[in-house]
């Protein structure tokens, strides 16, 4: 008669051959090469902007989860399932031109509220299988940002404002914020906000956030640049993605630069910024209206130009970032309503065009062999939220919509009722996705 085996060797041998397969399907997104995937399959996107997210998803003020649970399910209908947010931003709400409330109101103390928005928001994403590309921190100052981290840390009393500030000057501004990545103490405190939130538990659906599949990426900032310290920042580029990476193996890491920028003294480069081993992808920003490219006042006479830069510069940045191996994506784009009309309901026929143009060539891009383009985020949705006073600044209380307080309400916003925009978004998010 066959003897059995012992029940405790099955077991064994069960255990044994349940060890994990490095290529069984995963539902985090993974870099090989110049792409991505997820479960095994190429992934490329078609996605959006939509900062405000946390702060829609707080039980306190400024939030409206109601309104947050239509404007997903409004976004999911359309195919777009890729939501850039900012999960990081700095008090104290005192501070003008400041997304409010904010989350870390002073150098380690959190707006439980705010904090349990993100929480939400991510949940809600993972129920329709969304992802989230983690924004932490920001060059410019209306998340408080790198500036903020800087008066926290004693560099400065105060943020010299660009403006709208009455005085503002654009290139004080930014030598003051690049002293940042200098500056031991400042990046000490950001590094606490990573590990604070890398590490952090969902309240809501218990899962660590590095264990959570809802969060594509991790980004180091909104538009860092180097401005008249190119080594450090660099250098800061390198370590700090190097932290998250020690904190988190699940999720990719990247910059959030624009690229090369139409500016000369940015100091940014598309290659040396993204070099370093511990970035996954490459970030690149186009914006033809605020470089002056684009006259919405003018649009016979400039759109054509404008498009014809904002292609060439895609082209010539894929061109240059063939070097480096790795997927990029074109996270920021956007154009005003015709003839700058702020006004919800006003005409959108050149912007229909310009998003069409630039999400066809994202499309051919993403299904050419070898090229890199893998995905974009428009600038940015507004859903149902209005202007208070189209073209005025935001205050608290305000609607959030696609534009930040800093900048004129209804410039770049896609409402809910744009609907030849949402056609094209959705046309083109079948054809991008995967």
């Amino acid at each position: 008669m066959k003897r059995s085996l012992p029940i405790y060797l099955v077991l064994l041998f069960f255990c044994m051959s349940e060890r994990p397969d490095p290529q069984k399907p995963t539902s985090f997104i993974e870099v090989r090469g110049n792409k991505f995937y997820k479960n095994n399959q190429p992934y490329t996107f078609l996605g959006t902007n939509f900062w405000y997210g946390m702060n829609l998803g707080s039980k306190g003020a400024g939030g409206d989860r109601p309104r947050l649970l239509r404007e997903l399910d409004r976004l999911s209908a359309l195919g777009v399932k890729n939501l850039r947010v900012v999960a990081g931003s700095e008090g104290p709400d005192t501070e003008p031109y400041r997304m409010l409330p904010s989350l870390q109101y002073a150098p380690g103390k959190y707006n439980q509220d705010v904090l349990e928005g993100l929480d939400f928001l991510l949940a809600e994403m993972a129920k329709r299988n969304m992802v989230a590309v983690m924004c932490m921190n920001d060059f410019w100052n209306w998340s408080g940002g790198m500036g903020q981290y800087l008066v926290w840390a004693g560099a400065a009393n105060s943020i010299p404002y660009p403006p709208p500030n009455p005085g503002g000057d654009w290139w004080k501004y930014q030598v003051f914020a690049s002293q940042f990545y200098s500056n031991e103490k400042a990046v000490r405190l950001f590094d606490d906000h990573l590990r604070f939130i890398v590490n952090r538990k969902n309240s809501i659906t218990g899962k660590l956030y590095k264990e959570d599949p809802a969060i594509f990426s991790w980004e180091l900032g909104n538009e860092p640049r180097g401005v008249t310290n190119q080594t450090d920042f660099v250098a800061w580029v390198d370590r700090t993605a190097g932290l998250i990476k020690s904190l988190d193996k699940n999720h990719l890491v990247t910059t959030g630069s624009e690229g090369n920028t139409s500016s000369p003294t940015s100091g940014t480069d598309i290659v040396k910024d993204h070099q370093s081993k511990n970035i996954d992808y490459a970030t690149i920003h186009i914006w033809v209206q605020n470089w002056g490219l684009y006259d919405p006042a003018k649009p016979t006479a400039t759109y054509q130009p404008a498009l014809d830069y904002a292609l060439n510069y895609l082209t010539n940045h894929l061109q240059q970032a063939a070097q480096l191996n790795k997927p990029v994506v074109l996270e920021e784009f956007g154009i005003s309503r015709d003839a700058n009309n702020h006004a919800p309901g006003s005409p959108v026929t050149v912007r229909d065009k310009y998003y069409a143009a630039l999400f066809a060539a994202v499309a051919t891009a993403t299904k050419t062999p070898n090229n890199a383009l893998a995905g974009v985020n428009f600038w940015a949705w507004a859903g149902e939220g209005r202007p208070k006073v189209a073209e005025g600044l935001w205050h608290l209380g305000d609607n959030f919509i696609g534009d930040p307080p800093h900048e004129s309400q209804g410039w770049y916003s896609v409402y809910d009722t744009d609907n030849s925009t949402k056609e094209v978004i959705k046309k083109y998010a079948s054809l991008i996705n995967k």
